[in-house]
C-alpha cells in the first residue's frame, strides 16, 4: 500500500492454504496500521522519512534473501544493464509513491489514501484495457464508471482534483504495471530497488546530518527507534504478502487487499479526527459499490469453482 503490492498470480492454483491466509491477512493488517506509525513520524520531512526507509529495509531484504538462499539472482540482476534500468523505474515510482503517502498520513489528508488505494484495482484494469488491449467485462466497466464518478463528485467538493488519492493510484498502477515486466522475484525485486535507491538515501541523510537538519541521532531517542523501524515496517509486511500470495488464489488476495484501506479509512475518521462530510459519503459510498460489482464475479467464480 503506497504500500500495498500488485497481485501476482498465485502459484497455488487449486485452493487457499490456511497458511497462505495468515500470511497475506499479516501483511494487511500491518499495512493498515501504519498510518499511526506515520503519524508519529509527522514532524519529520516526508523525504527523510522515505531515506530511513530505504536505509532500513536494506538489511532487512538482504537477510530475507541469505535465508531463503536466493542471493545469486539479485548478483545476476545487479549485473544486467535492463534489469537495473527496469529496476531503477520501479524504484522511482515507488519511491513517489511512499512520498505522497507519508506526506498526506502527516498532514491530514489519511481519507485521500484510504480513497487511493480502494480506486487501485479498478486503475489496473483501466491500464490493462488501454495499454494491453485486455477485454474489460462489463461489470469492470461499471465499477470504473462508478469510481470515476466519485471522484467527479470530489473535485466539485473540493474545486480541485483528489490529488492525493490519484497521485497514489496512479504512481501505484504503473508501478505494479511494469513490476510485472520486471524478470525477477518479489523478494528480489524489493531488495534490488532498494539497493538502487541507497546511495540517494545515504547523500540525502549525510547531507541532512551535515547540516543539522537531520532527526535521527539527534538525542531524541524516540526520533532514532521510528526512524530506524521504518525499515522493518516497510519490508516485513512486503515479505509476508509475497509468501502469502504464493499460496492463495488470485480472486482470495483480491478481495483481501480491501482490508488495508478500510483500516486505513477507519483510523483516518475514528482516530485522527479528519472531516467526514456527507459529500464524501456520497462519494465512498460509490467507491465501495464499485468495489461489490468488481469482487461479486471473482467471488461467484470461486464458489463455483470450490461446489465443483
Amino acid at each position: 500500500m503506497s504500500d500495498t503490492p500488485a497481485l501476482p498470480r498465485p502459484a497455488t492454483q487449486g485452493g487457499d492454504s490456511l497458511s497462505g491466509f495468515f500470511y497475506a491477512l499479516s501483511a494487511y493488517l500491518l499495512w493498515g496500521f501504519l498510518p499511526l506509525y506515520m503519524k508519529a513520524l509527522a514532524h519529520v520531512p516526508p523525504v527523510e522519512v522515505i531515506a530511513h526507509r530505504v536505509l532500513w529495509s536494506v538489511p532487512v531484504a538482504v537477510a530475507v534473501l541469505l535465508w531463503l538462499g536466493r542471493t545469486g539472482d539479485l548478483k545476476a540482476a545487479l549485473r544486467s544493464p535492463r534489469m537495473l534500468g527496469m529496476g531503477a523505474m520501479t524504484a522511482a515510482l515507488i519511491s513517489i509513491n511512499w512520498g505522497i503517502y507519508v506526506w498526506a498520513i502527516g498532514s491530514g489528508h489519511a481519507l485521500d489514501a484510504a480513497l487511493g488505494y480502494y480506486i487501485n484495482p479498478l486503475f489496473s484494469i483501466f491500464l490493462g484495457a488501454v495499454l494491453l488491449r485486455e477485454r474489460m467485462g462489463k461489470t469492470q466497466g461499471v465499477a470504473i464508471a462508478l469510481a470515476a464518478v466519485a471522484v467527479a463528485i470530489l473535485t466539485w467538493e473540493a474545486g480541485r482534483l483528489p490529488v492525493v488519492a490519484l497521485g497514489l493510484t496512479v504512481t501505484w498502477g504503473f508501478y505494479a504495471f511494469l513490476k510485472k515486466w520486471l524478470p525477477i522475484g518479489p523478494n528480489q525485486g524489493f531488495a534490488l530497488e532498494v539497493l538502487i535507491l541507497l546511495p540517494l538515501a545515504l547523500a540525502y541523510i549525510a547531507w541532512t546530518g551535515a547540516t543539522g537538519g537531520g532527526h535521527f541521532l539527534t538525542g531524541v531517542a524516540w526520533d532514532n527507534l521510528l526512524l530506524f523501524g521504518c525499515g522493518i515496517v516497510t519490508a516485513v509486511p512486503l515479505m509476508l504478502y509475497a509468501n502469502g500470495a504464493k499460496r492463495l488464489r488470485l480472486s482470495t488476495i483480491a478481495i483481501m487487499q480491501y482490508i488495508a484501506p478500510t483500516m486505513i479509512f477507519l483510523t483516518a475518521v475514528f482516530v485522527f479526527g479528519e472531516p467526514f462530510s456527507g459529500v464524501k459519503l456520497v462519494a465512498f459510498s460509490l467507491i465501495w459499490a464499485a468495489l461489490v460489482v468488481y469482487s461479486l464475479p471473482m467471488l461467484t467464480a470461486q464458489a463455483r469453482d470450490r461446489a465443483g
